[in-house]
């Protein structure tokens, strides 16, 4: 199918974007500000639209009223479609409510149901609880996204109790995508309840854990999400994180993976001069790279943008760059010896379902400039 995506740019767009990815068989049409005044001639001639583009926070009245002129703007590219539409709505639990927000979601989705069944297509409302997930903005996204950016950063943000319902920003993209092909007209997925002060203190007991190169407890999917949440907030400032080496007249002893609780599987491999692995990315696999000898260059992009984070190690100076989720990576031996890299994951090895999706560092639209130095941004 051809599916446009709008709001491609913000963070569920972005996540359902990368979940599309994993979906071959689609044709995604990424549709942002910087693209918007396309919409109509993308939606001409697409099978479906996930409609993700609105505003969450400003003034009230722009919140409100721009949420509207939205949905009036894809109502009048449906309208101008060459056929009748499947249009998945990502509304919020939210609608309804007498509030800018709720008032604007609730006539957005009324707006474009109205436009879709004047064509005969099919509208799927899907209302979605409070999202959290790797890459929110604090203090814009998610009180999660806040939460994690303040807990690597080393302060502590004030706290209003409450509980609240919570699900990560890919389950929501998953929902979204089963849209497409739902025979019913709404959608509620079920999230986790938490309490706002209670997700704190989770993030606050990760971090005491990770910042030292420690994998805390992942007993449950959830915990991962979290922590895969935290991760990101920390990348790449926090990363190589450096292991402490323990020599004596026997050789050399270094802890690669400390885990507090869970599961996982260890590995070791070795690689040829200029030879490179990976070239992949995962949604949910926590994933450990510590090379153990040789010298190697770690390269990371996150997926549909241009910068590429590098990581110069070597097995002389053992440290851990665990690779970020939704981020394309890869590992190449750049010295004259043959490299030994040890990688340890959060799971044990499902053929079944691998979460590993093939993805090239450098192959996003066109060339792509590389930094020279351990951690650097680099800028096409």
């Amino acid at each position: 199918m051809r599916i446009v995506v709008t709001g491609c740019d913000g963070f569920l767009g972005w996540h359902t974007r990368v979940r599309l990815a994993t979906h071959g068989e689609h044709v995604v049409v990424p549709v942002g500000r910087s693209n918007w005044s396309e919409l109509p001639a993308l939606c001409r001639t697409a099978d479906a639209v996930i409609h993700c583009a609105g505003v969450n926070r400003a003034d009230p009245d722009v919140v409100e009223s721009g949420n509207i002129a939205l949905a009036g703007q894809l109502a009048a590219a449906i309208r101008n479609a060459d056929g009748p539409l499947r249009v998945v709505y990502a509304n919020s639990v939210h609608s309804g409510r007498p509030d800018p927000y709720g008032r604007g979601k609730e006539q957005a989705g009324h707006i474009i149901r109205t436009a879709v069944d004047h064509r005969s297509g099919r509208f799927v409302d899907v209302l979605l609880p409070n999202l959290f997930g790797e890459h929110g903005r604090p203090h814009y996204n998610s009180f999660v996204a806040t939460f994690a950016h303040a807990v690597v950063h080393d302060s502590r943000p004030d706290v209003a109790d409450r509980r609240v319902e919570v699900l990560h920003a890919q389950s929501a993209a998953q929902c979204l995508i089963d849209g497409i092909s739902a025979d019913i007209d709404r959608l509620t997925p079920d999230g986790t309840a938490v309490t706002v002060d209670g997700m704190l203190r989770v993030l606050l007991s990760m971090w005491r854990t990770y910042r030292t190169g420690d994998i805390p407890a992942l007993t449950t999917p959830f915990d991962v999400d979290v922590f895969n949440t935290l991760r990101s907030a920390a990348f790449p400032a926090h990363y190589p994180i450096g292991l402490p080496l323990h020599s004596d007249r026997r050789g050399r002893l270094v802890e690669t993976v400390r885990t507090h609780g869970g599961r996982g599987q260890t590995f070791v491999s070795t690689t040829r001069p200029g030879v490179t692995r990976g070239e992949h990315f995962h949604l949910r696999k926590v994933e450990r790279f510590v090379v153990l000898s040789g010298q190697a260059l770690i390269e990371v992009r996150r997926m549909f943008h241009r910068e590429i984070e590098t990581f110069e190690v070597n097995g002389d100076r053992p440290m851990v760059v665990d690779m970020p989720t939704m981020w394309a990576h890869n590992i190449t031996n750049v010295g004259s010896s043959d490299l030994v890299t040890l990688f340890w994951t959060d799971g044990l090895f499902d053929p079944a379902a691998p979460d590993t999706f093939p993805a090239a560092v450098r192959s996003v639209h066109g060339p792509v400039a590389v930094g020279a130095a351990a951690g650097s941004r680099a800028e096409p």
